[in-house]
């Protein structure tokens, strides 16, 4: 929705300030101290006073000095063209978008279809991303440099990954105005699930070695996300593990990472065809 729609939309709801948002995110059950990886869509969240910048600093505001803050800065735009769909390109351009893409540059390279909370939050002093070219995540607090090192290039979601890693220290997942269709600790569910659906799929990214640009291929799992919002709904219903309320105008859910990663692996292997 555009601004103009927002506020047209507004009815008798009250504008949403650093401060409001604070006030609900405590109602919802975010404390200071905690690790939570957050996915969000600021216009889902009505008229924000402040924008991106606001929604961010209510959230560092709640966990304080000694949390963390994960999230999602993925670069689909430098991965193998012959995968692209929205928009495909001439297969003609491949070997050109091979040769030439830029380099993948933790500071530089800009997020893609994370929105703008999370393109924020990554160009903040003192945030540091993972060193994955396509699936890297953005953290800022004491556990940071933990959960977000040696992400592996085989391993965007998986074992080896910043989303194992939070799964270890039992961190948190918030959904501020999206449902589980981005949650993407469901992909380490899927990872960790006994598929034979699972699909394989060669990709690569242009990345430095030895200082010098240069085309890498690796092998990792093509992800499908295509049935995560109905699991999270079955993970709502079917458990007390996680909480829903009221954000700005919109909706959010909490949840530890594990009981929703852990629900997810036998949801998965009993709903998707083997």
């Amino acid at each position: 929705m555009s601004e103009h729609d927002i506020l047209s939309a507004r009815n008798e709801r009250d504008l949403v300030s650093t401060e409001s948002l604070a006030d609900d995110l405590r109602s919802l059950g975010l404390e200071c101290g905690m690790t939570v990886l957050v996915h969000s869509s600021l216009s889902s969240l009505g008229w924000v006073l402040g924008g991106a910048q606001a929604v961010i600093t209510a959230l560092e505001n709640v966990l304080g000095d000694s949390g963390t803050l994960m999230m999602p800065a993925h670069s689909t735009q430098l991965t193998e063209p012959r995968y692209w769909r929205n928009p495909p390109v001439p297969e003609n351009w491949w070997p050109r978008i091979r040769a030439t893409a830029p380099v993948f540059d933790q500071h530089l390279t800009p997020t893609r279809s994370m929105g703008i909370i999370a393109e924020v939050f990554r160009n903040q002093p003192a945030v540091l991303r993972s060193d994955h070219p396509h699936g890297s995540f953005a953290g800022k607090g004491p556990r940071a440099q933990a959960l977000l090192s040696e992400h592996v290039l085989e391993d965007m979601w998986g074992e080896r990954s910043p989303l194992a890693r939070l799964y270890e220290v039992d961190g948190h997942v918030l959904l501020l105005g999206v449902d589980h269709g981005n949650n993407t600790s469901l992909h380490l569910a899927e990872n960790r699930a006994d598929l034979t659906t699972k699909v394989w799929q060669e990709q690569g990214a242009r990345l430095l070695r030895d200082g010098i640009p240069q085309w890498v291929s690796f092998r990792d799992l093509d992800g499908q996300a295509h049935d995560f919002a109905e699991l999270g709904e079955d993970f709502c219903r079917d458990t007390d593990q996680e909480l829903r309320g009221a954000v700005g105008w919109g909706e959010a859910r909490l949840m530890r990472q594990r009981a929703v990663v852990d629900y997810g692996r036998q949801w998965l292997e009993q709903h998707r065809s083997n």
